[in-house]
C-alpha cells in the first residue's frame, strides 16, 4: 500500500443517520490494518449529520475535529460551538449530532 493519499482520494457522496447529503472520504479506502475507521467529511452549509447514537455489542466511540468551517455538535444534553482545531468525543450509547453553522463547506476528520 502506498503511504501517500491526495485530498479526498477515496470521496463519495453519503448520507448518514437521516442527515444531509455530505461527502465522505474514507482514508486508504479503509485499508490501513488500523482497528479504527479514519474520515474526513465535508457537509455543506445548513447540513447537518443526522441525531444518533451507537448501541450495543461493538458499539462506537466517536472522535470529531473541525479541520475548516463552523459547527454546533450536541452531545446528550451539552452544545458545544465548534472552530477550526476544536475536538469532541461522543460515548458509545449517547446521542449526538453534527451541523455545519457556517457559510462555507465544514470540513472534519471523524475516528
Amino acid at each position: 500500500m502506498d503511504p501517500f493519499e491526495a485530498r479526498d482520494a477515496h470521496a463519495f457522496d453519503y448520507g448518514m443517520h437521516e442527515g444531509s447529503a455530505m461527502k465522505v472520504s474514507h482514508h486508504f479506502a479503509g485499508h490501513t490494518g488500523m482497528p479504527v475507521a479514519i474520515q474526513t467529511w465535508v457537509i455543506e452549509p445548513g447540513g447537518f449529520e443526522g441525531f444518533h447514537r451507537h448501541e450495543g455489542q461493538g458499539a462506537l466511540q466517536e472522535f470529531y475535529q473541525v479541520i475548516e468551517g463552523r459547527a454546533r455538535m450536541r452531545v446528550g444534553e451539552r452544545v458545544y460551538e465548534l472552530g477550526p482545531g476544536d475536538s469532541v468525543l461522543a460515548d458509545a450509547g449517547v446521542d449526538h449530532d453534527l451541523r455545519n453553522t457556517g457559510g462555507t463547506g465544514l470540513r472534519v476528520l471523524t475516528v
